[in-house]
């Protein structure tokens, strides 16, 4: 009979044990959504291409009117080298439109050279003063896709994550 006892005790013990798994609470099935964010590497404006196929990183230097835009990957870490020898940009200023065209930059020191660069540039001095404006990216061809009338801020961007 003892031995009997033991088996039931046993048995019982496993099932109690077996049952001892901790549900998940209602706060963590609630919990909100971790934001999917990117982090523009030369701390610029990003400007998303498509569903975040690709991105524009836009860094203005305002002491010589100086506007760069790097061209990269849909999260921000790696340049991406395209074939165009210039890129369009439109900004609208206090009602005004400027036409702004960044040439392709070539870099010695990456080996990109103009028709393989991931860098555009350009100089106005009405940059040198305005801290903002809305703009729209003419077209971009990366990799075979291209994006048209790519609207955006500065120095806002145009990522809605």
């Amino acid at each position: 009979m003892t031995a009997l006892l033991r088996f039931l005790f046993f048995l019982l013990l496993i099932a109690g044990l077996a049952g001892c798994t901790k549900p998940p609470s209602p706060a963590s099935a609630n919990a909100p959504v971790a934001k999917h964010e990117h982090h523009p590497p030369h701390g610029g404006t990003p400007v998303v291409l498509g569903t975040e196929l690709y991105h524009l990183e836009l860094v203005l230097d305002a002491s010589t009117g100086r506007l760069s835009a790097y061209v990269l990957d849909g999260e921000m870490e790696n340049f991406v080298r395209i074939a165009a020898p210039s890129l369009e940009i439109t900004a609208t200023v206090n009602g005004q439109p400027h036409s702004l065209v960044l040439a392709a930059v070539a870099n010695p020191a990456t080996g990109e050279s103009v028709g393989s660069t991931s860098l555009f540039e350009t100089q106005a001095d009405w940059l040198k003063t305005t801290k903002e404006f809305d703009a729209v990216l003419a077209k971009i061809e990366v990799r075979g896709t291209t994006f048209t009338a790519v609207a955006f801020n500065f120095p806002k961007g145009n990522d809605q994550d």
